[in-house]
């Protein structure tokens, strides 16, 4: 589902942390007037000085900015300090056969292993998840206008926005609590030396991997380079049908293959909760990167 993290992070949080925000100082007459001014008779050039614009003071909302991204920094420490590590990322990465490759600061992940004499490659991230929580938020915006038009053609009544929010929380009580669960993007690559490579999209979501598009290119660097000329060249090539529109049949032993590389319900678990982990790991690197440049 949606991650509690990002809700957190839209809600209000008065209750949970002070405002770091102040006004803006006041300048008074008195404070103006202690100013020193520059004489008539001073040079015009020294107005231009490039030096005394290297020694002029940092703006007014620096130190307000850096009170405010330590504050966030504090909150989400906090958070993270009161979690453990999710079941399906310590099970995956300690009985599975992928090494995981995930560099600091970067977006995508990248699980890689070897089966038989093929190379096989899984890449997500973090992107998707930014991308499906703002669209959540835009869902839930709709929404909310929906409900006050409706709320409007009924009479702007009590009652009327009291029928609503019942029928609201009936058919939530009859559609479950999960169907805002994260779809993942997964990105597959299976390549054999001197034959090139299948490059699978699929997607991740409530521990299932739905197949979308298989390809086929003899060329194995197509499937990973993303150059324009490698981009442009996987293109042009046959895209093969959709995976939908294949024989059940062909369906079902293209999913079996996969699985026997490893493209399993336990992986399909794996991504979204650590898409979710390292989202977070990425958001306090991006708080203290900040705050340190605001604070130089």
């Amino acid at each position: 589902m949606m991650s509690l993290r990002a809700i957190a992070r839209a809600a209000p949080r008065v209750l949970a942390r002070p405002s770091t925000f102040r006004p803006a100082v006041v300048r008074t007459a008195a404070a103006t007037a202690a100013r020193p001014s520059f004489s008539i008779t001073q040079k015009a050039s020294a107005a231009f000085s490039t030096s005394a614009l290297r020694r002029a003071p940092a703006g007014e909302v620096d130190e307000e900015l850096a009170a405010k991204l330590s504050s966030e920094l504090e909150f989400e420490t906090s958070v993270k300090e009161g979690e453990t590590l999710p079941a399906s990322i310590k099970d995956f990465l300690e009985n599975g056969q992928f090494e995981l490759k995930d560099v600091p600061g970067q977006q995508d992940v990248f699980l890689t292993r070897n089966f038989g004499n093929e190379k096989i490659t899984v890449s997500f991230s973090i992107a998707d998840l930014s991308s499906f929580q703002e669209q959540n938020f835009e869902d839930d915006a709709l929404a909310d206008e929906e409900f006050e038009e409706m709320n409007d053609s009924r009479g702007n009544g009590k009652s009327g926005a009291a029928d609503l929010a019942e029928e609201a929380e009936e058919e939530d009580m009859e559609g479950g609590a999960d169907t805002d669960a994260m779809p993942c993007r997964l990105n597959i690559v299976v390549e054999k030396p001197g034959k090139g490579a299948l490059n699978v999209e699929a997607i991740a979501q409530d521990g299932t991997v739905v197949v979308e598009n298989v390809y086929y290119y003899k060329d194995a660097k197509l499937a990973h380079s993303s150059s324009p000329d490698a981009v442009h060249a996987a293109q042009d090539a046959y895209p093969g049908p959709a995976f939908g529109s294949l024989d059940e049949d062909l369906q079902i032993l293209l999913e079996r293959y996969l699985e026997e590389r490893g493209i399993t319900p336990a992986l399909a678990l794996f991504v979204p909760d650590y898409m979710d982990m390292k989202e977070q790991k990425e958001y306090l690197a991006w708080l203290e990167n900040v705050r340190g440049f605001v604070e130089a």
